[in-house]
């Protein structure tokens, strides 16, 4: 009770309540070749004289022995006067009984074999719904080790752009330093060019010589001022921030299920990374990480 099974005909499942099989539907059919067989089993074979085949060679005689050596059952007119004279014979019964019991015994082993063969599909069909579960939780086991790959290149990235957006600040900051030094600067010897071309229309020479002393002067000082501090040739390039990835995509497209070798793709390449230099140092911790 409680059970459940498949029908051996239409694969149905059926479910044992707590009657068992004696709460199944019913199948009249089969219920009445049982009864019809069993009730033939049990009937006396002199209770079915009258159903005696008759022999077609001898009209009143009935066919009552069996040739052993035709292997087809006969009357005693043809044993004694007929075609099986010279055949070996036995009582009809005895021949009966014994092929009946080896039918029945194959009966009995067809059944027997009916049954191991269902309980092979049942196991088999269990043997796919393992196969269906197995496959699903490695896609899913799968899936999250490359969503990890995922995030870790993700985070990478995010370091790399930093770095490169730092940089990119510092210099702007530099630069930009200047020209606003020199932008200064050009601002003071602006005003004073516009002094001294001011002075210069100065009709009075005393009025002038008032003047240009100390004009010359600061023409003297703006003049010796140094402006030599800009950036160097170069200095705005970006190139050293490039990334080799190439030895990495190998990698990645090397990656393949475990087999006996446990782990050999990522020792290999690990090792071989590091052995020429082409590992960056977080590629070293990461991709050893993924070997857990």
């Amino acid at each position: 009770s409680g059970g459940r099974f498949r029908c051996p005909s239409c694969r149905h499942e059926v479910v044992l309540d707590r009657h068992g099989v004696y709460g199944l539907q019913r199948n009249l059919l089969v219920e009445n070749i049982i009864d019809i067989y069993k009730q033939e089993s049990s009937r006396p074979l002199h209770a079915k004289a009258e159903q005696q085949l008759m022999c077609e060679e001898h009209e009143d005689e009935k066919i009552n022995i069996y040739c052993l050596t035709c292997e087809v059952p006969t009357c005693s007119m043809c044993k004694v006067f007929g075609a099986h004279k010279d055949c070996e014979v036995a009582p009809l019964t005895n021949i009966y009984k014994r092929q009946k019991g080896e039918l029945s015994d194959g009966i009995a082993m067809l059944v027997a074999g009916n049954d191991r063969i269902q309980a092979i599909i049942t196991q088999m069909e269990e043997i796919c719904k393992t196969i269906e579960d197995n496959a699903r939780r490695q896609k899913q086991h799968l899936c999250l080790r490359f969503d990890s790959l995922y995030s870790i290149l993700e985070e990478r990235k995010k370091e790399l752009l930093l770095e490169i957006g730092r940089e990119q600040d510092d210099k702007l900051q530099r630069v930009r330093g200047l020209i606003r030094q020199y932008g200064d600067h050009l601002e003071v010897s602006s005003k004073l060019v516009e002094s001294a071309i001011q002075s210069m229309e100065e009709p009075q020479m005393a009025a002038y010589l008032q003047q240009a002393k100390e004009l010359i002067k600061k023409i003297t000082d703006m003049s010796k001022v140094s402006m030599s501090s800009h950036p160097e040739p170069g200095y705005e390039s970006m190139d050293h921030f490039t990334v080799n990835i190439d030895h990495v995509a190998e990698m990645l497209r090397t990656i393949e299920f475990q087999t006996g070798e446990t782990h050999t793709w990522t020792r290999r390449g690990w090792e071989e990374g590091k052995a020429t230099g082409h590992l960056l140092p977080w590629a070293e911790l990461r991709i050893a990480g993924l070997q857990r």
